[in-house]
């Protein structure tokens, strides 16, 4: 397989073209032909300059005594204004190894295959190459320089220094602001923030990679680390809004992973903690109240697939409930899109329980619903989604099941 190695020497510039014997002799010709005979002439006593640019015949003197040198390295002197020292003071700084926001990209702690960070540290013999056990393990040949990968040990020290970064990155105590004098011996409060990407959001963005990769166990520890902090705030600040919302989505992805992973028993856990915590939220954010439709019906596909009709409707119709109740107040095309497929799936399971007519009557209203909307040329994807969605409609129409009177 061809290797994707980062570490190859990228090709110089010069390295582009090739030149051939003698051009070089010709284009010397040429221009010692073009150039006066003084000139040719004092070609021979020319001395060579320095690769730095500190030259002999540079500037005049006048010149060199006015201007003040500058480090080539940028630290220069002279430019230590207040303005500037404000400006440094108010520049968000960022993690050195490149795993923030805005410029994220691959750090020497991520693995290339998954693209997170390093879990479970498996260096290849003999090339030497680290990735995570989970990711490596698919492979016969490194995926790097492409080599036979005659076997993996780990590397438990590689590990232990990802796992020391991971818990103390891009975090800095920083005094909260109080313009009241405090009293001697109290206690000031610290608060912990990062450099540039928050703690929560930074495990969680590399439990996505790691998921989206089928690591699996990657994620549910990053994941596990996020709902720990989350857990210790709820503690010191008690059930806020944000702190539920926030631990209410990182256990419906912890539901996610052991879905994944076939633990449905772990997974409905999860999915059912997620829905008390994201209860007690108000309704008004559309994206808590999709989050909590979402775990709802996560948990009636697994009842569903479990054998527990009952239980599977009882959560499909949880569902339905809440994105009815969420249209009223903003109706989307995405949101009655998300109506329909409820709709669909509570009929389902009357069908499957014998109610023939409360599933016909169910499928209808949802076809309803998708035909009357009207979306934009520029929504191509909900566009996509919808056809889907009323494909599958008709086809369980095609199925209706003729009355026990006929």
């Amino acid at each position: 397989m061809k290797p994707v190695c980062p570490f190859v020497r990228a090709s110089r510039p010069d390295d582009t073209c090739i030149k051939k014997p003698g051009e070089n002799q010709n284009k010397q010709q040429a221009g010692q032909e073009s150039k006066p005979k003084h000139e040719s002439g004092e070609s021979t006593v020319v001395l060579p300059k320095w690769p730095f640019g500190y030259g002999q015949e540079s500037k005049p003197k006048q010149e060199s005594a006015v201007v003040s040198p500058k480090c080539p390295f940028g630290y220069v002197q002279g430019s230590n204004s207040r303005q500037e020292s404000e400006e440094s003071a108010i520049m968000s700084p960022k993690c050195p190894f490149g795993y923030d926001s805005q410029t994220f990209k691959l750090g020497p702690f991520s693995c290339m295959i998954c693209q997170a960070l390093l879990y479970d540290c498996s260096r290849c013999v003999p090339c030497s190459h680290v990735f995570c056990k989970a990711c490596i393990s698919r492979f016969k040949d490194c995926p790097l320089c492409g080599a036979d990968i005659e076997k993996t040990e780990g590397d438990e020290n590689l590990q232990n220094v990802v796992d020391r970064f991971i818990e103390g990155h891009a975090r800095i105590k920083r005094s909260q602001v109080n313009d009241d004098k405090e009293e001697k011996g109290e206690r000031k409060t610290v608060m912990y923030e990062d450099v540039s990407l928050k703690r929560g959001a930074f495990l969680v963005q590399q439990a996505m990679l790691a998921f989206r990769a089928n690591n699996i166990n990657s994620a549910k520890s990053r994941l596990t680390m996020c709902e720990d902090d989350i857990r210790g705030q709820l503690e010191r600040m008690g059930n806020t809004s944000e702190f539920c919302s926030q631990l209410g989505a990182v256990l419906g992805m912890l539901g996610d992973c052991c879905r994944a992973s076939g633990d449905a028993a772990s997974a409905v856990t999860y999915f059912e903690e997620c829905v008390n915590f994201l209860v007690k939220v108000p309704k008004d954010d559309l994206e808590i109240t999709h989050t909590l439709s979402v775990s709802l019906n996560k948990i009636g596909d697994l009842k569903y697939y479990d054998g527990d009709l009952e239980a599977a409707r009882s959560h499909y119709f949880k569902a339905l409930d809440v994105r009815r109740n969420a249209i009223k107040q903003h109706s989307a095309p995405s949101q009655i899109i998300d109506v329909a497929i409820s709709l669909a799936k509570v009929a389902d399971v009357d069908r499957n329980l014998g109610n023939e007519d409360a599933a016909v009557g169910g499928f209808e209203e949802a076809i309803k619903m998708l035909l009357s909307l009207k979306l934009n040329p520029e929504e191509v994807s909900l566009e996509q989604r919808r056809l889907s969605v009323l494909q599958f409609l008709d086809s369980q129409m095609e199925k209706k099941q003729p009355d026990s009177g006929d």
